[in-house]
């Protein structure tokens, strides 16, 4: 992705994505790169952090479209991480959730075409996929939000795609810190001894959105093809002389992780490193890549069937 002379605008930019993402961004001879997100405190600590004179901060919130609408002045592309993600955060505070992941989406939306913003990227989660949660919900709505989003757009130059995929090594309020700040305890708490997840790192999270912004041609979700990993074996690889207390299940927790459903999976093709789930837009197909292959009827892009494991010393060197 060619990104001289580009001006970026991430929201929600103090987050663990936002760093991984800024510091990368700083590589290209960009134009300047925009921080959006609600918290003073992160941004002045971010400011210290980096130095470079293109990095911008902006105060302000997803639910405010006339704050959107200044902040997308003049920005070629939008990355928009910011989210309401805890799943009993959101559980407990349904209103937030909506108002922040939903109605956030649809600021994010209109204030980019009304702004003539380029190319806008949503990150999302594989939760979207059969949500049994609200975060899950939330994210799926917001989905199809920017999906169609390139139909509302129409013939102006704004086209919107989402990135979605699974738990990411390390980032604030993931499973990683929480085992490491229990390793003292000798207890680890497990909820069920057969739960997977999908796992990346931030760089190749990083990577990846930059690549979908290269790809797309709007209306597209973008999938990578990353590797499972056995939760036990995660508690394993951080401390291996803890003892695993297995808790059970909790509310809105799922056993395995889907990314992408049975029935997603009739319009899905597949690339050597990712899937792409392509939108039932009636132009959709003319001057596109046609060189993905459909997948099998019935497919499902699941952790617990993934073709590539995670092994303990595999995962001891991604946390470390």
């Amino acid at each position: 992705m060619n990104l001289k002379g580009k001006s970026i605008l991430v929201t929600g930019g103090t987050g663990s994505f936002g760093h991984a993402f800024i510091k990368k961004v700083l590589e290209h001879d960009i134009k300047k790169i925009i921080v959006f997100s609600r918290d003073e405190l992160k941004q002045f600590e971010m400011a210290q952090k980096f130095t470079d004179p293109r990095i911008r901060y902006f105060l302000g919130d997803v639910r405010d479209k006339d704050r959107l609408l200044r902040a997308f002045d003049g920005v070629d592309i939008v990355i928009h991480a910011a989210a309401l993600k805890q799943v009993p955060a959101c559980e407990y505070n349904p209103f937030e959730a909506i108002k922040t992941n939903i109605m956030g989406a649809q600021n994010i939306v209109e204030a980019a075409i009304e702004r003539k913003v380029s190319q806008i990227i949503a990150l999302s989660t594989d939760k979207a996929a059969s949500p049994i949660n609200l975060y899950g919900a939330t994210k799926l709505c917001s989905d199809k939000l920017f999906v169609a989003a390139n139909s509302y757009a129409g013939e102006k130059n704004t086209r919107f795609a989402v990135v979605r995929y699974g738990n990411v090594v390390g980032s604030r309020g993931s499973v990683v810190p929480f085992f490491k700040s229990l390793k003292d305890t000798g207890k680890l708490p497990i909820t069920d001894e057969r739960m997977t997840r999908f796992w990346i790192t931030l760089d190749k999270g990083v990577q990846f959105v930059l690549d979908s912004l290269g790809r797309m041609k709007g209306g597209e979700i973008f999938i990578p093809k990353i590797p499972s990993m056995r939760v036990v074996d995660l508690a394993q690889a951080i401390a291996p002389e803890c003892e695993l207390e297995f808790i059970g299940i909790r509310p809105g927790e799922k056993l395995h992780e889907v990314m992408i459903t049975e029935d997603d999976s009739r319009k899905t093709v597949e690339y050597d490193d990712h899937y792409v789930i392509q939108p039932e837009f009636p132009w959709w197909g003319v001057d596109h890549d046609q060189s993905g292959k459909s997948l099998p009827e019935g497919f499902r892009y699941s952790s617990e069937s993934n073709n590539e494991w995670l092994t303990i010393p595999e995962l001891l060197k991604l946390i470390n």
